[in-house]
C-alpha cells in the first residue's frame, strides 16, 4: 500500500475515488426510491455526446459534457412534467439520441480521438490530472451540499410524488433538481467509472444498502459506505491485478451486494428455524411456571431457553425487544 501512496497519479486517484463514492450512492438512493435506476446510463450517453463535442472542437470535455447532460436532464423532466410523453419514451429518445450523436460528431475529430473517447466510456482514473481532480472536487462538493440540504423534500418526492404535490411541494423543481444533480454526478464519475458503468455504481451501492438498513437514514448511511470501499477498493485491486479501474471497481460492488444477500438470506432463514423452534415446545407458561417473566406492553413475555415467549392462538410467539425496536426505526423517514 506504501508503494501505491508513493505514486502521486494514484494518490490523485484515490481521492477521486472518494469523491465519486460519496456522490454516486447520495443521488442514487432517491433515483433507486423513485425507480428510475437507469437514468444514469441515459445521462452517460448524453454525456458522450458532450464529450465528442468536446474533442471535435478542442475544449474541455469536462464542461461540454456537463452542460449536455444538465439540458438534457432539465428537458426530460420538462417533457415528464407537461406528460407529453411518456418518461420510458424520454428517456429511450435521449439514451438513443446522445450515443448516436456522440459516434457521428467523434468521427469527423482527428485522427486518435478515438482513444480518448474510450477513456470517458470505460473509465480511466489513473490519467486524472491536477485540473480534473480539482474540477471533479468542486463538481462533487456541490452534489454532496445540494442533496443532503434537499434530502427531506426529495425522498417527501421519492416517497409519494402525488402526495408530496398536494402538501405543496414544488415538485417538478425538485424532479428537476435531482436530474440535474444526477447529471452532475454522472460527470464527476465518467473517469472514474466510466460513462457505460456510473448507473452500476449509483444503484448497486443503494441495492446492497436496502439488504442491509432498517431505515432510509441507516440505508443512506450503508450506500455511501459501500461506494466508498468499492471504489477505493476496486481501485487498488485494478493497480496490482493490472485490470480497467472501471470495470473492477463495479465488480467489487457487485461481489458486496452477492455478499450482502447470501449473508442476510441466510440469516432470515436462521431466525425463522429459530422461531419455529420457539414455537414448538410442550411446557405451558403462566404464574409459578418457573421461568422469568417479563412485561412487555400489554402482556407478559416468559424467558425460556434464552428467548422470550408469549403465549398467542395456542402457540407461543419469540418476542425480541430488539427487533421491535428496529422495526419502530424503520418506520420512520
Amino acid at each position: 500500500m506504501s508503494e501505491l501512496l508513493s505514486l502521486d497519479f494514484m494518490r490523485q486517484a484515490l481521492v477521486a475515488a472518494v469523491l465519486v463514492g460519496l456522490a454516486a450512492p447520495m443521488v442514487g438512493v432517491f433515483l433507486v426510491q423513485r425507480r428510475l435506476s437507469l437514468i444514469g446510463d441515459g445521462m452517460g450517453h448524453v454525456s458522450l455526446a458532450g464529450v465528442a463535442v468536446g474533442v471535435l472542437t478542442g475544449q474541455q470535455p469536462v464542461f461540454t459534457a456537463l452542460v449536455a447532460a444538465v439540458l438534457a436532464a432539465v428537458a426530460i423532466e420538462l417533457i415528464r412534467a407537461k406528460g407529453r410523453t411518456s418518461g420510458d419514451i424520454a428517456l429511450a429518445v435521449m439514451f438513443y439520441g446522445g450515443i448516436a450523436a456522440g459516434v457521428v460528431i467523434i468521427a469527423k475529430a482527428p485522427s486518435g480521438s478515438a482513444a480518448s473517447l474510450t477513456a470517458y466510456l470505460f473509465g480511466a482514473i489513473t490519467t486524472t490530472s491536477q485540473q480534473d481532480l480539482w474540477v471533479f472536487a468542486g463538481l462533487a462538493v456541490v452534489v454532496l451540499a445540494a442533496t443532503w440540504l434537499l434530502r427531506p423534500w426529495l425522498f417527501a418526492v421519492a416517497n409519494d410524488e402525488e402526495y408530496a404535490r398536494a402538501s405543496g411541494l414544488p415538485v417538478t423543481g425538485l424532479n428537476i433538481a435531482l436530474a440535474v444533480l444526477t447529471a452532475v454526478t454522472v460527470v464527476v464519475s465518467m473517469r472514474v467509472v466510466g460513462l457505460l458503468l456510473i448507473s452500476a455504481l449509483m444503484i448497486l451501492p443503494n441495492a446492497t444498502a436496502q439488504l442491509l438498513g432498517r431505515s432510509f437514514r441507516a440505508m443512506l448511511r450503508w450506500a455511501v459506505l459501500i461506494g466508498v470501499v468499492s471504489s477505493v477498493g476496486g481501485l487498488v485491486a485494478s493497480y496490482y491485478a493490472e485490470t480497467p479501474s472501471g470495470g473492477t471497481i463495479v465488480l467489487v460492488a457487485i461481489a458486496i451486494f452477492i455478499a450482502a444477500a447470501v449473508t442476510t438470506a441466510a440469516l432470515a432463514q436462521a431466525r425463522a428455524r429459530r422461531h419455529r423452534r420457539a414455537e414448538r415446545h410442550e411446557h405451558e407458561h403462566g404464574p409459578g411456571c418457573g421461568h422469568e417473566a417479563l412485561e412487555h406492553g400489554d402482556h407478559v413475555d416468559y424467558v425460556h431457553d434464552g428467548h422470550r415467549h408469549a403465549a398467542h392462538e395456542g402457540h407461543y410467539d419469540e418476542h425480541d425487544p430488539a427487533r421491535h425496536e428496529a422495526a419502530k426505526e424503520a418506520a420512520k423517514p
